[in-house]
This record gives C-alpha cells, structure tokens and sequence, in this order.
C-alpha cells in the first residue's frame, strides 16, 4: 500500500489522472490493467480498429498507441527520478508522437501486447523502488514530480483513455459505423 501523492507532488494538469485512481494499491491497479485493456478491445472488429468518432481525432489504434507511448515516457520519469536522477526531463507532444508513429499500420493486438510489455517492465521496476524512492522527484517538462504521482497518473491515464474508449469508440451502434 502508498499514501497518494500530495496535490504538491504534481502540476495541476494531471489532478484529473490521479482522482481516477482512489486506491492505494497503485501497483495492484497497474499490474491489473493490461488484462483489462485486452478485455475491452478483445470484441472490437478489425475494421473498427482505425475508425474515428470525429475528424482530426485519433484512430482506436491511435489510441492505444498514444497509451504505450506514454507509458514509455512516465515509466522513463519513474525510473530517472527513483534513481536520484534530477536533471530536467523534456515533455512530449503527443499528437506530434502520434502522427508520426503509423500505428494505423499496425494490428491493435500487437499494439496492446506492446503496451503490456511495457507495463510489466514498468511495474517491475516500481516494485524495487522502495518506499523512500516513492517520495523521490524530479523536473518533467517543467514540472516537479515524484515517482508516486507518476505511478498514479500511469494509472490514471489509461483509465482516462478507457473510458475514452468506451464513451466514443465502443458504445457506437451498428448504425452509427456507416
């Protein structure tokens, strides 16, 4: 179990992250979270795979890959700043990630087995840090950050981008796909 981090331990802008996260055992909740993506995409029709609800939104495969992109650069923070890495860390801009990533070329299952692997890697190392690392900070695109509130808003932001998922992708009718 951790205490959740503190609304010092984090800019503003991922609050939103965080509140998705009520329990304490982040780690738990991480762990847990690959089987459930699979669970959720398992049903989706290869065709629907790189539809969008919207111009100029992200494709479903898009998404997830948005997801193991940022599970890349959370679990980077993560690890530099467990480490006493205190050097500024750059940010990202994800639609730029996103359009040069060709993720539409790609089967969403490889997507999500790529986001897993990444996560059980994650969650490998979190699991050495250690209650003292937990409370360790770092500089991340401008910001002070702890580990902790980085294990919560990896979390957070895949349950962010479920619900996303659910709300605008998967909930569609057969109607509404034509």
């Amino acid at each position: 179990m951790m205490t959740r981090p503190g609304a010092d331990e984090f800019a503003p802008f991922y609050a939103g992250y965080i509140a998705r996260v009520p329990e304490t055992d982040v780690l738990g909740v991480l762990a847990a979270q690959p089987a459930e993506l699979r669970a959720r995409l398992s049903a989706l029709p290869r065709d629907q795979e790189t539809f969008r609800y919207a111009e100029g939104k992200w494709s479903v495969r898009e998404v997830v890959g948005h997801m193991g992109d940022a599970e890349r650069v959370f679990g980077y923070r993560a690890f530099c700043f467990a480490r006493s890495d205190e050097g500024p860390l750059p940010g990202f801009d994800e639609n730029a990630y996103v359009q040069r990533a060709g993720f539409d070329e790609l089967p969403l299952t490889a997507l999500v087995e790529e986001f897993a692997a990444l996560r059980a890697a994650n969650v490998a190392g979190l699991r050495r840090v250690g209650t003292a690392g937990f409370g360790r900070s770092g500089i991340a695109n401008g910001n002070r950050v702890t580990v902790r509130a980085l294990a919560f808003m990896m979390a957070g932001h895949v349950r962010h981008h479920l619900a996303v998922l659910e709300e605008r992708y998967l909930r569609r009718s057969p109607e509404s796909s034509s």
